[in-house]
């Protein structure tokens, strides 16, 4: 890992790169992914709540955000790895919970899980996934596994699922808090797209017993009454901190709120015994002009020691956006969108290579800006320019 990024671009310097037909920058993976998939799956891949200002917020406050580069540091030796819930890991990028993959792909969360396995990092499943948990696991059985929950209306469900990931492999369990319902999805709601009325992404609904208790007839045999009564249990808005304790009780894993960014509730989530946090706004699709999630980073850590894993999600695209992140206090970051599109365009190999992109890009990065070692960021190299 220590020449990653130089080893990355002497590859395609000097034509011994086999993946050449892929593209390297993130612009050219969306314009490649946009070309690739039809109207509906493209607006519910990337589209956001209202304006969308969230979303591009996301993106346009790592400007912000400025490296101070220090220089005649010896560098040659670089380190990019981290350790998670006392698990050292190569990098610290993860692959974020995408749901409803198999509109992406044909190959669906196969693809991603693959990638992510191949790439040694860490894989985050969708409770809405088109493949089921149990079927990932035996896929990858030996890869680093998470699976994220959404807080139905049915608890036992909810107590169902995360048994059956602690059973699958699954080394931790990732709650998602700002979905209690769908945000306002302009894109969505003009091609009329929702991806669960043709029965995608329930795989881990219609496979499960307790959700198979509540049907008169099979999935098998009556595919809609499954899909209408997962719509009745997807998604609590009643979902509390108290509901939260208890998904907490039922797991001996590390448990990670994701979806949080104010202070107040990064609070409230080691009070009700979370392991973790995911500082995200869900890549902008739940809140229009909610604050971004580098900014909310940057106000939850500033002058506190949180003390539990801290998470970033939401508006990576760069290596910069990375080491930007994990100097204001991130532990490691979430890729979403980018590696969606680079599912897109060209399934697993698409992932990976992606993955080998940022991974390459923050080595050199790291090494440019005078620092060997992800333990080496701080705030201290970050510059905010005053708005």
């Amino acid at each position: 890992m220590t020449q990653f990024g130089i080893d990355f671009q002497l590859r395609v310097y000097t034509g011994m790169d086999e993946n050449s037909d892929l593209p390297v920058s993130v612009d050219d993976w969306r314009n490649a992914a946009r070309k690739a998939l039809k109207d509906g799956p493209w607006g519910y891949i990337e589209g956001a709540a209202g304006s969308e200002d969230t979303m591009a917020e996301n993106i346009r406050a790592f400007t912000r955000y400025r490296i101070r580069p220090r220089y005649l540091h010896n560098v040659e030796e670089r380190n990019q790895s981290v350790t998670i819930f006392g698990k050292k890991q190569d990098s610290p990028f993860i692959l974020a919970p995408i749901g409803v993959q198999s509109i992406i792909h044909r190959d669906a969360e196969y693809a991603s899980a693959g990638a992510a396995a191949s790439m040694h990092v860490p894989y985050i499943l969708s409770t809405v996934s088109s493949v089921s948990m149990e079927d990932i696991a035996k896929k990858y059985p030996e890869s680093e596994k998470w699976f994220q929950l959404y807080p139905g209306r049915d608890e036992n469900i909810m107590k169902s699922m995360v048994k059956r990931a602690e059973l699958s492999g699954y080394h931790a369990i990732v709650v998602t808090v700002d979905t209690t319902m769908l945000g306002w999805r302009e894109q969505d709601l003009k091609n009329a797209y929702l991806p669960f009325l043709q029965g995608e992404g329930i795989a881990n609904y219609v496979s499960d017993p307790e959700f198979r208790k509540r049907l008169d007839r099979p999935p098998e045999e009556d595919i809609n009454s499954a899909i209408e009564e997962f719509l009745m249990v997807y998604v609590n808005p009643a979902f509390s901190w108290s509901d939260f304790r208890k998904i907490r009780s039922w797991t001996e894993l590390p448990v990670i709120v994701k979806g949080i960014s104010s202070w107040e509730d990064v609070n409230a989530a080691i009070k009700y015994g979370a392991d973790g946090v995911v500082i995200s706004n869900h890549g902008g699709r739940q809140v229009d002009g909610a604050i971004s999630t580098i900014e909310a980073l940057d106000e939850i850590t500033d002058s506190r020691n949180v003390s539990c894993t801290v998470l970033f999600d939401s508006g990576i695209r760069h290596g910069s956006d990375a080491m930007k992140a994990l100097a204001l206090g991130a532990d490691a970051v979430l890729i979403g969108r980018p590696y969606c599109y680079a599912m897109a365009v060209a399934g697993q190999r698409g992932i990976e290579r992606y993955i080998g992109e940022i991974k390459a890009d923050l080595d050199l990065q790291m090494a440019l800006a005078g620092y060997e070692s992800v333990t080496a960021l701080s705030r201290r190299m970050i510059y905010k320019k005053p708005l």
